[in-house]
């Protein structure tokens, strides 16, 4: 097993190249992390059920989910029934060839199999075993069931979103399953250069209640400030109200958001708005006093951007700087012109979905040939190649385990 490209001064290649992933993540969760491992040129072998994971047909109507699409491009895919002794064994002798091992599944649930880490490791102690949880494989809570929005309801997130007069509400994206994936990545990565030396692999666990407490960060400094008390939820407004402008303002055809966090950007955008008459005015002084008079602060900002267009507005801030954007919608988003430029947004002629526009990784690596998009794969796809590749097998013991309902497949 390898862990880089066979020449090290060559950068061309990519950074995981030789890196062999068994990814038995379900959902958003692990699957993004085994999306960003192929990404960066890693071998990854999606590991489904017979009848697949979770995501690819979430609506219970047929087809493939888009979020699949996405989160699955650039995988070859092997479908291993795990409740079969066969199913059972075959994930082990695949274990023995890889470098890492992922999935999120609810704690012990491989150990009930009777293939957990403890197994796994001592049939290849140079492999990772890596665990995205909700609550983590310890503690109290380890066993409470976790998806995105209960994870958003503990973690305290739902608590400071929303306009202040309504309920709870929670964000708008899955934001606690993406950060369990990214550090789930960042934890797989800090053990695979451990590995490299040590040669022995360990377990890494990612916990998503963790992963996403830092992100309160300002909303807990406004409870420390206010001694204990946590402030009442403030919609698009600063969580510690210390700054103003801060927040989403009309135009003609839609919103924009403008922050200003240096006083040379409250300057600039009193010149943009032709209100230098505001530049003394002891109200508007210093940012703590803007932020204190955030209200007043926002009925002079939003004269002024009730009169233009979302873009006329974004470009004159951008123009003076200004921190601004226009609020865009999903439609616009997928057209952006920057990132389809870097190449982190791809048109793809989809065999599933047709003409669609998918994501790369935003991980980039310089003086790297980018690894190509490649589209998500079938359920089974790729069970023969990878049993062939991995373990060598001969065509009739596959076919023996296909008959046995162990394995599935389901070719192009």
């Amino acid at each position: 097993m390898t862990s880089g490209p066979a020449n090290p001064t060559d950068l061309t290649g990519h950074p995981l190249q030789g890196v062999k992933v068994l990814d038995l993540g379900q959902i958003y969760n692990g699957p993004y992390a085994g999306f960003l491992l192929a990404m960066a040129g890693a071998d990854v072998i999606k590991v489904e059920p017979i009848n697949g994971e979770a995501i690819r047909d979430r609506s219970g109507r047929g087809g493939v989910s888009f979020a699949f699409g996405m989160l699955n491009s650039n995988k070859r895919d092997i479908a291993i029934d795990l409740k079969t002794a066969k199913g059972r064994a075959l994930l082990v002798e695949l274990a023995k060839e890889a470098d890492i091992l992922l999935e999120n599944f609810a704690p012990g649930a491989l150990d009930r199999l009777g293939i957990g880490a403890a197994v796994l490791q001592a049939a290849n102690p140079r492999l990772i075993y890596a665990s995205s949880t909700g609550y983590g494989l310890s503690g109290p809570s380890m066993d409470n069931l976790a998806m995105d929005l209960t994870i958003q309801a503990n973690a305290g997130v739902m608590s400071v979103n929303g306009p202040g007069g309504g309920p709870p509400m929670k964000a708008g994206v899955a934001l606690c399953d993406f950060f369990g994936g990214v550090h789930l990545y960042c934890g797989i990565l800090t053990a695979l250069y451990e590995r490299g030396q040590t040669g022995r692999g360990r377990i890494v666990e990612i916990a998503m209640l963790e992963a996403v407490y830092p992100v309160l960060a300002s909303n807990l400094t406004a409870m420390h400030q206010g001694g204990g008390v946590q402030p009442p939820r403030r919609g698009n407004q600063h969580p510690v109200g210390s700054s103003a402008p801060y927040g989403v303002y009309e135009t003609t055809d839609g919103h924009v958001a403008i922050i200003c966090v240096r006083e040379v950007h409250w300057q600039n955008l009193l010149k943009l708005m032709d209100r230098g008459d505001l530049t003394d005015d002891p109200r508007f002084i210093d940012q703590a006093t803007r932020g204190e008079n955030s209200r007043l602060v926002d009925s002079v900002v939003q004269a002024w951007t009730c009169a233009l267009s979302k873009d006329e507005v974004s470009e004159r801030l951008r123009a003076h700087q200004v921190p601004g954007a226009a609020v865009r919608g999903l439609g616009e988003v997928i057209e952006d012109a920057h990132m389809h430029e870097r190449g982190m947004l791809h048109r793809m002629d989809h065999p599933e979905f047709g003409p669609v526009v998918l994501p790369h990784s935003p991980l980039r690596f310089h003086g790297e040939e980018r690894v190509e998009l490649v589209p998500s794969p079938n359920l089974g796809q790729h069970s023969r190649e990878v049993l062939a590749d991995w373990l060598d097998l001969d065509p009739s013991r596959v076919d023996d385990l296909i008959r046995s309902g162990a394995v599935g497949e389901q070719p192009v």
